[in-house]
């Protein structure tokens, strides 16, 4: 069973891809093509604990079991090592990922306090857009009791295609809510 997102990327903004970018092949039409979710942890002191309770939010909230991200070498400065956990990670793809990204339009996102619209400065040049959140409370599934540090985390939206206009279109398309004063970007 296909999602309500999934289903509305096949039956209308799949045509209206193909007529504002004159594709005539529906294959080539540009397509959302996984979503990242990734969360670093900075405490050095009970950072088992740490990894546990991210770890535990991260699967409330994407509905999978995140992977470990490791320093790739040691900086001192830091007093991290190589191999060190910094961080976690999920990879959304298929079903997971348009049902992610419908609660993250409909639900999370009118949840942000004072919020006018994500920015259009997140694309990267290659067709990929990534969005930081200041704090895991907005998910419906987390309950404020179980916090024991709020943090911040990015979501990567990847795409088809390596150009931002036709990746912005792709996501406004979807729901995506970009501000009013980036607009002409």
């Amino acid at each position: 069973m296909k999602s309500r997102l999934e289903e509305k990327y096949q039956s209308q903004i799949v045509p209206a891809l193909q007529k504002q970018f004159a594709v005539v092949n529906v294959l080539a039409v540009p397509r959302l093509l996984k979503i990242v979710v990734n969360i670093g942890i900075s405490e050095l002191q009970h950072q088992e604990e740490a990894l546990k309770n991210v770890t535990e939010q991260l699967k409330l909230i994407t509905g999978q079991r995140p992977r470990v991200t490791r320093a790739k070498r040691s900086i001192a400065g830091f007093k991290l090592r190589a191999g060190d956990p910094i961080g976690l990670m999920v990879t959304l793809r298929g079903k997971r990922m348009y049902q992610f990204l419908d609660k993250l339009v409909s639900v999370v996102l009118p949840q942000v306090k004072d919020f006018q619209g994500v920015a259009a400065t997140g694309f990267d040049g290659g067709g990929n857009y990534t969005l930081g959140m200041e704090e895991q409370i907005v998910f419906p599934e987390i309950e404020y009791g179980t916090i024991d540090k709020v943090r911040g985390f990015e979501i990567t939206l990847v795409t088809s295609t390596s150009e931002s206009g036709q990746a912005r279109f792709l996501l406004e398309q979807l729901g995506l809510p970009f501000s009013k004063e980036t607009k002409g970007t």
